[in-house]
């Protein structure tokens, strides 16, 4: 009887003879292995693939012949977490005032009626870990000489943060703790859509943010109020966005200042694959905009050990002076060493 192959030996094993007396990879997940963390792979019960290899991801391997397109940055970060999802429109639209903005509404209509959500939490529920999160990483980073903006509660609205690369440049770092979303299947999202209203009724209301061709409307991230939209498919004012702030909008923007991005949320790391093109998603529209490092999320980590890796990153990259690719290493490598299982380390990736 033939024993069944490991990852290892199916996905890396066959390379190895080319990669003699390699130590750095870079490469770009291809269909679905853009689901997989390559470096937390085990090459047998002690070693996995991050031991043998600095892996460094891309969004794309043309990346290697672009100049880096990062600008100069200002040493501040803007945090958000311990997000109130749940609609207060007078905490809402205080929190608004004085944000000087330009912008223009790029969400349309948006129905959420059968949305099946895939977060971090199980749903838009408050999460109190996130909180404590951006509470001790401002600490840090306020200690490192970085000057830090922290929104949370209803303060941390799609609003506050559409505003950003407007008129000033972009924070150098920015760090969102809260749910995300990623919807892979239009198709399957139509024939559920079809069942809740009955076979050949009416889909004047299909969440089109779920079912629409463009993978882009399909991921995003919950911020303040964002249950009312999710719950009803609409703002609650017409001059107001609705929380929802998905990844098309996030690609419309100026982040070109911005060196490091962490998306402390589930499957934010997610999207649709397209030819070559790399991740459509959260990752990509982050790309887009032009931030240079991307910290995100593969599957739904345990919101305490999202807390534990996320400090020990910052406290390595600021406090002991890592590069950032260096910093993430060592801080999943600390989680290993401290007996954390793989699925609570592995499920977060750093892409440049």
């Amino acid at each position: 009887e033939q024993s069944q192959k490991t990852l290892y030996e199916l996905i890396w094993q066959p390379l190895e003879k080319e990669l003699a007396g390699s130590q750095t990879i870079y490469y770009s997940n291809s269909g679905l292995l853009h689901r997989l963390n390559l470096g937390a792979i085990p090459i047998n019960e002690e070693k996995t693939l991050a031991d043998r290899y600095q892996l460094v991801s891309l969004t794309s391997t043309r990346q290697l012949v672009v100049p880096d397109q990062l600008k100069p940055a200002d040493e501040d970060a803007l945090l958000y977490g311990g997000i109130q999802y749940e609609m207060d429109s007078t905490a809402i639209l205080a929190a608004n005032q004085g944000l000087a903005s330009d912008l223009v509404t790029t969400r349309g209509e948006i129905a959420f009626s059968y949305a099946d959500t895939t977060n971090r939490g199980g749903s838009w529920n408050y999460l109190s870990g996130t909180e404590k999160e951006v509470d001790k990483l401002s600490a840090i980073l306020t200690n490192a000489g970085i000057k830090t903006d922290t929104r949370t509660g209803f303060s941390a609205t799609e609003e506050s943060f559409k505003v950003l690369g407007q008129r000033n440049a972009s924070p150098r770092i920015l760090h969102l703790a809260t749910h995300g979303y990623f919807f892979s299947d239009p198709a399957r999202s139509v024939r559920s859509a079809r069942r809740s209203l009955g076979e050949g009724g009416p889909l004047n209301d299909e969440p089109t943010f779920q079912l629409s061709t463009h993978p882009m409307i399909r991921s995003g991230l919950i911020l303040a109020g964002g249950n009312h939209a999710w719950q009803t498919g609409k703002p609650l004012h017409p001059n107001m966005e609705d929380g929802i702030l998905t990844a098309y909008e996030i690609s419309q923007m100026d982040l070109s200042h911005t060196e490091l991005v962490v998306l402390s949320a589930c499957e934010t790391g997610l999207g649709e694959i397209q030819g070559n093109e790399g991740v459509y998603g959260l990752q990509r529209a982050f790309k887009i905009a032009g931030a240079k490092y991307l910290i995100m999320s593969l599957w739904q980590v345990p919101d305490k050990q999202t807390s534990i890796l996320m400090t020990t990153f910052y406290r390595k990259w600021l406090e002991e002076k890592m590069e950032i690719p260096e910093a993430f290493r060592a801080a999943q490598q600390e989680m290993r060493d401290f007996g954390f299982d793989p699925y609570q380390w592995a499920g977060f990736v750093l892409v440049e």
